[in-house]
């Protein structure tokens, strides 16, 4: 979360408009589309008879032959019969015009920019592999497409406090055993060896806490259908590791040899043996 920070939402409407959901950004218009609506006719109800064919006073009347105007029907019942009402007529036309255009392109826009459907593992375990300590977690490809050379970038952030004794938030990297991926189509367990270089070297539950650990996971990769790049971020709190845990298996065969993939247990775990034994 930020605070005090100078630029808000309006600093840049585009942004915030196409990385809002679908839900709240049709919330936003139709109001817009009300609102910009009422003012119209209200206005109009300030010129006692610059609508023919509307009930003096009456804001159903104004407000429907605004939205008529806006959006440029005309159905003929209600014409504007003043200098005053032609004149909000002509800019509530350009309006329309220009809000129809905004929004064909917002729309078009967020169609169109490329999204990753991937799916995280709801908790990372620490388990052995090899006989090596490491912490694992799940991710999958939810399209039935391939993402082309997918790489995962995982960062270790702690808060720790420096000989000067300021606070701050450290960030360190964390090397994984596969970084790459050619073609991530189906399921990839991606695997961070607890060494001796390693940050997690060491860790306990308490430790994590104390420090504040959040584990941070990016991937990225070209996804083949559109050619575009596609990322997908993810992060992991101690609450969400499991020690002394392994990942239920997911994968199988069919008889014709095709791979497939349970989801129904993606993020179960079962508890093995002490890694520490």
């Amino acid at each position: 979360m930020q605070t005090g920070a100078r630029d808000g939402h309006l600093s840049d409407v585009y942004h915030f408009l196409l990385v809002s959901s679908w839900t709240r950004l049709l919330a936003m218009l139709v109001t817009a589309y009300v609102a910009s609506n009422s003012l119209f006719a209200f206005l109009y109800l300030l010129d006692d008879h610059g609508i023919a064919g509307a009930r003096p006073g009456s804001f159903a009347d104004a407000f429907f032959f605004s939205v008529q105007t806006m959006a440029t029907i005309g159905y003929g019942q209600m014409v504007p019969q003043t200098f005053i009402a032609n004149v909000l007529v002509t800019t509530e036309a350009l309006v329309g015009l220009l809000g129809l255009a905004m929004v064909t392109g917002l729309t078009f826009a967020k169609f169109s920019r490329p999204t990753a459907r991937v799916l995280f593992s709801r908790v990372a375990v620490m388990t052995q592999r090899d006989g090596v300590p490491c912490l694992m977690f799940r991710v999958a490809n939810r399209r039935r497409n391939q993402i082309v050379e997918a790489r995962i970038h995982v960062v270790l952030a702690t808060t720790e406090t420096t000989a000067e004794g300021e606070v701050i938030r450290r960030l360190r990297d964390l090397e994984m055993l596969r970084s790459q991926h050619a073609l991530f189509a189906l399921s990839w367990t991606a695997i961070h060896p607890i060494t001796e270089r390693s940050p997690l070297y060491g860790a306990t539950p308490e430790s994590l806490a104390a420090a504040e650990m959040e584990i941070i996971v990016s991937l990225t990769g070209l996804d083949e259908t559109f050619s575009q790049t596609v990322h997908a971020r993810h992060s992991y709190v101690p609450e969400e590791i499991v020690w002394n845990a392994r990942f239920v298996d997911i994968l199988s065969r069919l008889p014709d040899g095709r791979r497939v993939v349970d989801y129904t247990h993606f993020h179960d775990v079962v508890p093995v043996d002490d890694i520490h034994d």
